[in-house]
């Protein structure tokens, strides 16, 4: 299980997708968050965006629905070509149906866990996942703080799949920083959404260097 580090878009300059992903052509996977003002009260892009993202083959697109009804929308994302599609627990009617249509499609299947969702409730259904995104703020807008009261969580499911068995990544999204990754790596997380932190560094791509050292240097 390696360092996984996938900068934010969002806190990008959105007017030239095409540069800013080429900042950050270091990172593993470009995370793109699809908000639809009715999960979260804030409204960014949707599928066709997307699909574009991916079109332009720089990164592999790392897609974080933050919508409503992703039962019936989020396998349009797999189909697009994302490479991983997370949908939220609190959203989703049939999230194991869900998972296994998301990687029919040939996308890793992820599920999301706003602050307030423990991961107790989902521990059985760990194998229908490739990775669980515990969010270290509340879902909906970038630049926040991070939840240092979300470890105990990242560290609980990190336990729950090493119990299972199972190789399934951790990412945290929210306040993601130098500041704060080794907190998150040294708690289970393996997976980092950096917004801020990578777009408004004045060198973006040695950003995305300087927080894998600090993550691989404080790994569970």
């Amino acid at each position: 299980m390696g360092i996984v580090i996938s900068p934010s878009i969002l806190n990008s300059d959105v007017s030239d997708i095409r540069g800013e992903l080429e900042k950050i052509q270091n990172a593993d996977f470009a995370h793109v968050d699809v908000m639809d003002n009715h999960f979260v009260p804030n409204l960014t892009w949707g599928l066709p965006v997307v699909e574009r993202i991916v079109q332009r083959g720089i990164l592999p697109v790392d897609a974080h629905l933050m919508i409503a009804d992703p039962d019936r929308w989020a396998p349009g994302y797999a189909e697009a070509g994302c490479a991983s599609v997370t949908f939220h627990a609190e959203a989703a009617s049939a999230p194991i149906r869900l998972a296994r249509e998301i990687r029919k499609l040939g996308a890793r299947a992820a599920l999301a866990l706003k602050p307030a969702t423990d991961i107790a409730a989902y521990e059985d259904l760990l194998p229908e996942f490739d990775m669980i995104l515990v969010m270290t703020v509340e879902p909906g807008f970038g630049g926040q703080s991070f939840l240092d009261s979300m470890l105990p969580k990242v560290r609980r499911t990190r336990e729950a799949i090493e119990r299972a068995g199972l190789d399934i990544w951790v990412q945290v999204d929210g306040g993601v920083s130098q500041e704060t990754i080794e907190r998150a790596a040294e708690a289970g997380a393996n997976n980092f959404v950096a917004g801020s932190a990578v777009f408004k560094a004045e060198d973006a791509a040695g950003e995305v260097d300087r927080l894998r050292e600090l993550a691989i240097g404080s790994a569970h």
